[in-house]
């Protein structure tokens, strides 16, 4: 006779459910909590992708933890909303700062004057002081600046923060006259020789159009002349009603870093760019070819073209500081405007598609959300080449 052990018994009893699991294989994924009325709001119906998606992952941008504070999130598909939403606190008249995201309005304004015939790509920058006789600096032309491989000493951030470049023209011993403080520093390599990222070199390119739009010194005249073209020639026709630039006291344009709009007017301008220089209906406000410049890679960045950040691998070149974009993620040719602390202007000619994220992330949250941003672009399939 077989005497079993209550050990015996409970492993005999057990065996049955174990050979039951084993052939369910893994357990469901939990469904995700269901979306909430604000989510479903947000996206319009002709969205150009599933609804259901387009909202849960703008949802996302808001609300996972560990991206920072999203403050707008505004999503054009085919030049119409497909998504908007807004944070506690901001809405659609909510004036949002740029940051670097200006750079690449001063890029545009640049064009405008050199298709004008008042300014030259590639000729010397029109700078005097480097034009003194034996001056290094009288290599560097405008097209050095825009692709900021100037050689200039310019150093965008320092440890500690007040000896960077950026902060000393902007706050400290540069920020009555930061274009003349910029100008003044040295070289530290050849022009063109190497890409070193610099706000203060697009403020000598704002600078640089001030004196093509105005001869006059007096900064109320420069300030003047240098709001009256943009509006009349970019702003006005884009129907950006709500863009306003900041600047010094010389009068001088703070071009890479401070102009305030509304999430949607950065919207207009990221289609702008998309449509190659064309405003919505039809007139041509920079020269395509401009535009295809401006988004063209540097010689000695991949990632970076006039004023305007690209989505191409990096390559051998400019790799200091890693990646901005995500060019695993989205075509190659797409590009953006990107500014301090987790602004976005995110634009994909081949989905076209343009997305604006504004808000405040810190150097460790900005590539998760960048993460959220690229699942929300990859929603839309390629149209083009």
């Amino acid at each position: 006779m077989t005497f079993r052990t209550p050990t015996h018994i409970a492993a005999a009893a057990l065996l049955p459910v174990f050979v039951l699991c084993a052939a369910c294989g893994p357990a469901p994924a939990p469904e995700p909590d269901p979306l909430s009325e604000e989510a479903l709001a947000a996206v319009s119906e002709d969205a150009g992708a599933p609804k259901d998606q387009l909202a849960r992952q703008v949802d996302d941008l808001f609300t996972i933890e560990g991206l920072g504070e999203t403050r707008a999130v505004l999503v054009l598909a085919d030049g119409k909303v497909a998504a908007e939403r807004y944070g506690d606190g901001y809405s659609a008249d909510t004036k949002f700062i740029s940051w670097s995201m200006a750079k690449t309005v001063t890029a545009v304004l640049t064009g405008m004057l050199v298709a004008d015939g008042l300014l030259s790509l590639d000729e010397p920058a029109p700078v005097p002081m480097w034009q003194r006789s034996g001056d290094p600096r009288a290599d560097i032309t405008l097209r050095h600046l825009l692709q900021m491989r100037s050689g200039l000493r310019h150093t965008e951030a320092g440890n500690p923060p007040y000896e960077s470049s950026e902060v000393r023209m902007l706050f400290l011993d540069g920020r009555d006259d930061m274009a003349k403080w910029a100008k003044e520093q040295p070289l530290e390599a050849e022009p063109g020789e190497r890409f070193e990222y610099s706000s203060n070199t697009t403020v000598i390119l704002a600078d640089i159009a001030a004196r093509a739009l105005s001869e006059s010194d007096d900064p109320e005249e420069r300030r003047v002349a240098v709001v009256n073209y943009l509006e009349e020639r970019l702003f006005g026709p884009l129907g950006m009603t709500s863009m306003v630039p900041e600047f010094d006291a010389s009068g001088t344009l703070i071009g890479g870093s401070l102009m305030h709009a509304t999430a949607r007017d950065w919207g207009k301008f990221g289609e702008f760019m998309r449509a190659g220089g064309r405003a919505p209906g039809g007139e041509q406000l920079v020269p395509s070819r401009w535009i295809e410049g401006m988004i063209a890679p540097s010689p000695t960045a991949e990632q970076y073209g006039f004023q305007t950040w690209l989505n191409r691998p990096l390559g051998e070149k400019g790799g200091e500081f890693g990646h901005p974009l995500f060019p695993t993620r989205a075509p190659h040719n797409l590009f953006a405007l990107i500014g301090h602390m987790g602004q976005y202007v995110l634009v994909s000619p081949n989905q076209r598609v343009t997305m604006v994220r504004l808000g405040h992330s810190t150097s460790e949250e900005r590539p998760p959300m960048l993460n959220e941003a690229a699942d929300v672009i990859a929603l839309y399939p390629q149209v083009g080449e």
